[in-house]
């Protein structure tokens, strides 16, 4: 028992070199990948020389090192085979064709969403949220409908690590408060966000549900009221709630068979 909870902290340690790079700083020299693991650099080395020939890193000159190119290859993989990403084709264009908004697909990821594809539109908001990227939970109308259909207790567990966090997000400043925040959205089937992370700026976004009722993800749209004054708040919810039924219903059909 010993041997595996040592060899699961020790592949913990050594995939979270992969989180170390960043937009900001995207090479790290072999010291500082060691100093920030705080571990021995006969360890650290032995990190780095395994991912390298995994090719999950790629040497860029001596002692330095990037995000390797079997990610890309994964990030292939990815696009092809992900089930959500599959019952999702052509609907995000779908959307945006039929009411101009930017279209986003989401999914949950530890406690976080995860941006997994987007279609754009002409004068979709600046500063947008992209594939790859991530966003809290407790911040704007993608995130916040796939918080209201978490399990129970996953939602208990979430409100004990980070109440300060709901509170300063106005879901509620009591669990009772916040189940009651996310029980309206639930019954509502949609969110609808103003000014969260852009000024001006609106989010709609529905579920994506299991035959469970619980979310795999969200499907949204954003908006600046400044360039689109045209935009009926209820058209737009209305479509995106049925590209998340559609994509709900594919998911559903597609493990059936």
């Amino acid at each position: 028992m010993v041997t595996v909870t040592q060899g699961s902290a020790s592949l913990a340690k050594m995939l979270h070199i992969m989180e170390l790079f960043s937009e900001a700083e995207p090479v790290w020299s072999t010291t500082a990948i060691i100093e920030a693991l705080e571990t021995s650099r006969s360890t650290g080395y032995r990190y780095i020389k395994a991912l390298h020939e995994a090719g999950l890193l790629e040497a860029v000159r001596n002692g330095h090192y990037t995000l390797g190119p079997r990610i890309i290859e994964m990030d292939l993989q990815m696009r092809l085979t992900d089930p959500l990403l599959l019952a999702g084709q052509g609907v995000l264009k779908d959307l945006v064709d039929r009411i101009g908004h930017s279209a986003l697909l989401c999914t949950a990821f530890r406690d976080s969403v995860l941006c997994v594809d987007e279609y754009r539109a002409p004068l979709s908001p600046e500063n947008r949220f992209s594939r790859g990227q991530r966003r809290p939970l407790f911040q704007g109308a993608i995130s916040k409908i796939i918080l209201a259909h978490l399990p129970h207790h996953r939602l208990k567990a979430i409100y004990a690590r980070q109440q300060s966090e709901i509170e300063n997000s106005g879901l509620g400043g009591t669990w009772s408060d916040f189940r009651t925040t996310l029980g309206k959205m639930k019954k509502d089937g949609y969110a609808l966000t103003m000014g969260e992370f852009n000024p001006g700026v609106y989010g709609v976004a529905a579920p994506i549900l299991t035959d469970q009722k619980t979310a795999l993800g969200s499907v949204g749209v954003a908006w600046n009221e400044s360039e689109r004054r045209d935009v009926e708040v209820e058209h737009a919810v209305l479509a995106v709630k049925q590209a998340a039924t559609t994509i709900s219903e594919r998911l559903m059909e597609n493990q059936r068979r």
